[in-house]
């Protein structure tokens, strides 16, 4: 398979940025990557049993080679041109190579950016579809379902204040795509002002790392804080160090004189796009419910910034069909970019994320039709069929699988599209499938 994507640079009125500060970016992530590899005190894994899965995952979600190119890399797996050719394995042993920096076509304020690309034939045109995965997933083999295009990589810390490295496979346009209104906070403490106030001006974190369900325990916070008292001011550098390696980790934030905790459920929903108490969903949810959610959504600021070119394709209005809707992102998403929503066909398994995703429909006072699935496998061809002639066909495909096989120790074999939930992958592809031959099949009738 072949993509011919066209780079330019943008002019120093769009947006300029620093080679050294580029550099620098680079050099730090790749500290911050390699100093996971020391993990937790032994009694910290007693409190959390993740511990060595949330290692083993950021050891291999931001794998890299030594000596990548400066610029990007938008060849980074060999794509087969045909569905029939074989699919080399993936190990754990061998884990992807990934672009550094990781900004896909083009992200806001970088120099470099893709203005247009030529898709395979299969997947030009609508209906539009936008899959995503964790960048641990087997990306040629999901590539070569999906019509043979190519993965968009991209880390979000590029438009929000918190890292999430993920793949998307899309058909979307790429030109004139720009940022939600008003534009997402760029650093902790403009996400979290009240952290000045205690911020030690030796942790030089700006960013936070990807969000993950498990928390640091108390025992941990307890800790860093007897160190940092037990220093007397200045605290010498092995404990400066010790203390970062956790903050990072963690995601620790500073609330107090040496005190660093976790993210509240509220903090985590602002950094990942979402309004504060969306996964309240009304009420009666979880705190850890809430923060598996969290954990497994989209991340809204960059989906909004993809999906932002279809403003202008439909000024009237979008048929969505969202497969593994999670907590709705998509749907904020399309809200926050004011693409009316005219019907949303959803299927999400999840009753705590169905809750939460009504309560926003409620909220937010949409007009629109919601029609929800408990069972992708209930979609059958024909209901697919009378959905699409009753609403008028879908305008897009959106959703990704569970990952849960895909990271850490839930992997369950090499291509890690064989566990329960990520055989959801096919699913998709099923759906899909149905959906883009109906429409053609509509348009000719």
């Amino acid at each position: 398979m072949e993509e011919n994507l066209h780079r330019v640079s943008r002019s120093p009125d769009v947006g300029t940025h620093n080679q050294n500060d580029s550099v620098a970016e680079d050099n730090r992530r790749r500290r911050h990557y390699n100093h996971h590899t020391h993990g937790v005190q032994a009694k910290d894994s007693a409190d959390w049993n993740a511990v060595d899965d949330l290692d083993f995952e950021i050891l291999n979600f931001h794998s890299s080679p030594s000596n990548a190119d400066d610029d990007m890399d938008f060849e980074i797996v060999n794509f087969h041109s045909s569905p029939s050719s074989p699919s080399p394995v993936v190990t754990n042993d061998e884990p992807l190579r990934l672009p550094i920096p990781m900004s896909g076509l083009g992200v806001p304020n970088e120099q470099l950016f893709v203005t247009q690309r030529s898709l395979p034939e299969l997947a030009r045109g609508p209906p539009y579809f936008y899959y995503e995965n964790v960048v641990l997933a087997p990306w040629e083999t999901i590539s070569r379902h999906l019509y043979d295009v190519a993965p968009e990589f991209v880390d979000s810390s590029f438009i929000c204040a918190a890292a999430r490295e993920r793949g998307y496979v899309h058909n979307l346009p790429i030109s004139n795509r720009y940022l939600i209104q008003p534009p997402p906070k760029h650093t902790i403490q403009e996400v979290l002002p009240l952290t000045k106030n205690w911020w030690p001006t030796w942790d030089t974190r700006t960013k936070l790392n990807c969000i993950f369900t498990v928390n640091a325990s108390s025992q941990l916070t307890n800790r860093i804080r007897s160190a940092l008292e037990a220093s007397r001011g200045e605290p010498p550098e092995e404990i400066k160090r010790y203390v970062i390696e956790q903050c990072e980790k963690w995601n620790l934030i500073w609330v107090g004189q040496n005190k660093a905790v976790p993210l509240e459920v509220n903090e985590i929903e602002t950094l990942m796009g979402f309004p504060i108490y969306h996964t309240r969903g009304g009420g009666g949810i979880s705190r850890a419910e809430r923060l598996k959610s969290l954990s497994n959504s989209f991340q809204v600021d960059t989906l909004a910034y993809h999906l932002s070119v279809l403003k202008p394709l439909f000024p009237d209005g979008i048929n969505v069909l969202s497969l593994f809707t999670g907590i709705g992102g998509g749907e904020l998403a399309l809200h926050r970019l004011q693409i009316p929503m005219k019907t949303v066909v959803s299927v999400e398994f999840s009753q705590a994320n169905k809750y939460i995703l009504r309560d926003f429909w409620e909220r937010t006072n949409q007009k629109g039709v919601l029609i929800e699935f408990e069972d992708v496998q209930d979609l059958t061809k024909d209901i697919i069929v009378e959905l699409m002639k009753q609403f008028g066909g879908f305008d897009i495909v959106i959703g990704g699988s569970p990952c849960n096989n895909h990271a850490g120790g839930n992997r369950v074999t090499p291509n890690c599209l064989e566990g329960e939930q990520s055989l959801m992958f096919y699913e998709y592809c099923r759906v899909l499938n149905v959906v883009r031959q109906t429409a053609k099949e509509m348009r000719r009738s």
